[in-house]
Parts: structure tokens; sequence; C-alpha cells
């Protein structure tokens, strides 16, 4: 690289240096076609050193000037993004501006209403398990904003959940038995592989949920209990719901498809077009359920009139 390929930028006063092949990095922004494009913008005035002058912020542009130098965009922690982004505009800096409006909206919410992270969980479960001396073993989340957090594969047994915002969280493969989650939104939540043994969730707001291979049955006989539970659109296909009690529950267009349903509590749930094809439901409560155009074919055992009528 000969000594002609470096230049030195004197922004608002700071002087950086750097090269006309970093700068082209990104051939469309107005530092590559001031310096390094063809067809070259003239650049503005230079100080006493050379510097090319511009009149913008030093601190906002030095991590634009890294991600051109790495590839990668690293903000300080005490750096606003919002100003990061307004310098990515003025340089025509299109590559990186997506992610610096993510960033600066994230930003620009409260920290105490913005949602709790996986990290955040972690650190509270490792101080739970940590204090030995605590008499009451109930780790609370009641009330928390977790909407969209990343909870897979965690232990979440015996946690109150109550009236937690879990929209949209992923719990695949997390341990959530036991629980208590009554009236607590996990509409959209991912949940496919979750154990949940012995799971409170009345009144939960559980629609458009994928409970795909869940499992809500406890050998000790722990019923999971999903009274009330709104479940329109979720999806339970293969999961294990021996026992459960799903009474007066909304399971609207509900795919059920092979669930283990024995012994289940579903008196006064609105089935409607619900697919129950080659689930067990024998000895389940349908009384007084609403099974109008749901899908009964190969039921591993037969309904009778009994269990159900409407």
């Amino acid at each position: 690289m000969s000594k002609d390929d470096w230049l030195t930028l004197n922004i608002g006063g700071q002087r950086f240096t750097t090269c006309r092949s970093t700068l082209y990095r990104e051939p469309t922004c107005m530092l590559a076609r001031m310096f390094a494009s063809p067809d070259r913008i003239v650049p503005g005035a230079q100080d006493e050193t050379g510097a090319y002058l511009i009149d913008r912020s030093p601190r906002y542009f030095e991590p634009i000037i890294n991600y051109l130098r790495t590839g990668n965009l690293i903000l300080d922690p005490n750096l606003n993004p919002s100003g990061v982004l307004e310098e990515a505009r003025y340089y025509g800096m299109e590559t990186i501006i997506p992610k610096l409006e993510h960033l600066a909206n994230h930003h620009s919410i409260p920290r105490d209403e913005r949602p709790l992270s996986r990290r955040d969980v972690i650190d509270a479960l490792i101080n739970a398990n940590a204090n030995t001396d605590r008499s009451d073993r109930w780790l609370r989340f009641q009330g928390v904003n977790l909407e969209g957090a990343d909870l897979t594969k965690l232990d979440l047994r015996n946690i109150n959940f109550k009236y937690a915002n879990l929209k949209g969280a992923r719990l695949t493969g997390a341990n959530l038995s036991w629980s208590q989650m009554e009236r607590a939104d996990l509409s959209h939540a991912l949940m496919e592989g979750t154990q949940m043994l012995g799971v409170k969730m009345l009144c939960a707001n559980l629609e458009g949920a994928n409970l795909s291979g869940a499992n809500f049955e406890d050998p000790a006989g722990t019923s999971a209990n999903l009274e009330g539970a709104n479940l329109r659109g979720a999806n339970l296909e293969g999961s294990i719901m021996a026992g459960i009690n799903l009474r007066v529950a909304t399971l609207k267009n509900v795919n059920m498809q092979n669930c283990d349903l024995r012994m289940a509590v579903l008196a006064g749930a609105d089935l409607e077009n619900c697919n129950l094809s080659g689930s067990d439901l024998h000895e389940a409560n349908l009384r007084g359920a609403n099974l109008k155009d749901a899908t009964l074919e190969l039921m591993q055992t037969p309904l009778h009139m009994s269990q159900t009528i409407r």
C-alpha cells in the first residue's frame, strides 16, 4: 500500500487516519465517493496538517470508521445508538442503518419497561439457588415482562409467573413443571417439548402457541390445571395431557391430533373445529363440551353419549 493510499479526516476536531480501500468497503457512501470512487465528490477544506475537514461528531463517527475497518458494528455501552444512526444516515452507510434503527428503538424504551432477557433470567436463577438461607423457595416473576425472551431449555420449575407477559417467548425444551402461571400471557409462544407437569395455568392466554409434544402428565398424580385457559388456534399435537383440567377452556381450531387425553376434564370446553384425530379420550369428561365440527377420526377409544351432551 503506497503513501498516497492513506488520508486523514478531521471530524469535528478529532483526526482519523485511514486508507482509501477501507472507505471503499461501502462503495455508495459519501466517504467512498469523496476519496475512493472514480466519480469523486470534491472533498471540503483541509486543516493546517492537510486533514480533510468534516463538521460532524467524532464520538459518533468512530463506530462507523471501525465498521468500515472490521465489518463489525460495535457500540460502547454508554454510546447512544441514535447518535450513531444520525451519522450513518449523513454518510450514507446503508448497510448498517437497519441495525442501528433497531438498536435506537430498543434504547429509547425506558429500562423499567424493557422485557427481561435470557441473561436476566439466568442471573435470577443463579442468585436464587445461591441463597440457601431463603425459606420461601418460590422464585417470583409475577407480572414481569418477558415478551419474546429466549428461555429455551431452561429449568423453570416452581416459579411464579402469574400475570407475566410471555408473549412470543421461546420456551422450547424448557421445564415449567409445577410453576404458577395463572392469567399469564403466552400467546404465540414456542413451547415444543416443554415439560409442564402439574403446572397451574388458570385463565392463561395461550392463543396461537405451539405446544406440540409437551408433557403435562405428572407420574406422582398432580394434575395440570388449565381451567378457563384460551388456547384458540394452538398446536398441541402429540402432547401428553392425561388427567389435565381443561374445564371451560377455549380450544377452537386447536390441533390436538394424537394427544393422550385419558381422564382429561374437558367439561364445558369449546372444542369447535378442534382436530382430535387419533387422540385417546378414554374416561375423559366431555359433558357440556361444544364439539361442533370437531374432527374425531381414528379415535383410540370411541366417545360415548354419556361423555358429552351437545
